[in-house]
């Protein structure tokens, strides 16, 4: 009897010892959401996959300065500034809303960012994310377009931003890009209605409130004859408490995504460089 109970006892500590071993095995396996893929709201010029959380507000202020290798002619693009002023607001944890304003063309620009997928560990391998811009172009007059209708002042972008957090240190993100223009010809044989792009972007972090970002987007569909070229752009995120600061050296002046991505001007190898920053605040 006695021995019966000892082997009852064993049977039912090594019981419970093999449901601990599972119930571990399991919490193991749970899917956590990937988080930090990128710090700001944007890699450099392109979207990154981070959205606004919800009742979050974001006031975005931005600089692209003059070409630099103009060297003294603009005080080092100091002299020749565009300026872009805006707010993010996160209305869901999926769902973030954005305006601004911004002295290229005086564009008014309207924006909406979207959550389709997370990357989880254990999981879904990647973060997937829409993004949509509508521009709105108040410099266009109607003494040099006589027959200028409302909807030639409207611009349109369509992002699907893909990513994936490889390690604490390295994010990468892949995005098709589609821009339509309802006004295109201003230089006859240089633009289309309808481009396509794929663009890549890249983080690194290098300290724990640094990290270097590096993009690049390639024209898929672009006229044979264009005068614009492929938007090269290189930074620095620097974390300092309640915003990212980020210093941005492009190809690319402009700071609406639509002219980024089919009007970009410079060469990285022939002139056209130009320094700037973008600072985000969150409330």
């Amino acid at each position: 009897m006695t021995f019966s109970l000892v082997l009852f006892v064993y049977a039912l500590a090594s019981a419970q010892e093999d449901l601990l071993g599972q119930l571990d095995t399991v919490k193991l396996k749970e899917k956590t959401i990937e988080t930090a893929t990128f710090k700001a709201l944007q890699i450099g010029n392109m979207q990154s996959t981070k959205l606004a959380s919800k009742g979050e507000t974001y006031i975005l202020i931005a600089h692209r300065f003059g070409d630099l290798t103009k060297g003294l002619d603009n005080f080092f693009g100091l002299d020749n500034a565009y300026t872009k002023i805006g707010a993010i607001y996160g209305v869901t944890n999926w769902l973030s809303l954005g305006a601004s304003r911004q002295t290229y063309h005086k564009i008014y620009e309207l924006t909406a960012k979207y959550k389709f997928a997370n990357q989880e560990t254990n999981g879904f391998p990647v973060t997937i994310v829409g993004y949509n811009t509508w521009d709105i172009n108040t410099e266009l007059s109607e003494d040099d377009y006589p027959q200028l209708k409302a909807s030639d002042r409207y611009n349109y972008s369509t992002q699907l931003p893909i990513s994936r957090k490889f390690s604490n240190s390295f994010s990468l993100e892949i995005t098709p890009i589609y821009v339509h223009k309802n006004l295109y010809d201003l230089i006859p044989g240089t633009e289309k209605e309808n481009q396509f792009l794929i663009g890549a972007g890249g983080r690194y972090k290098l300290t724990k409130r640094l990290s270097f970002n590096l993009e690049y987007a390639a024209r898929i569909n672009a006229p044979e004859n264009t005068i614009y070229h492929n938007p090269l752009t290189l930074g620095l995120d620097i974390e300092t408490g309640g915003h990212v600061f980020q210093l941005v050296f492009s190809n690319s002046q402009s700071l609406n995504d639509v002219a980024v991505f089919t009007n970009t001007t410079g060469k990285w190898n022939g002139g056209g460089i130009y320094f700037g920053f973008n600072m985000y605040r969150v409330f």
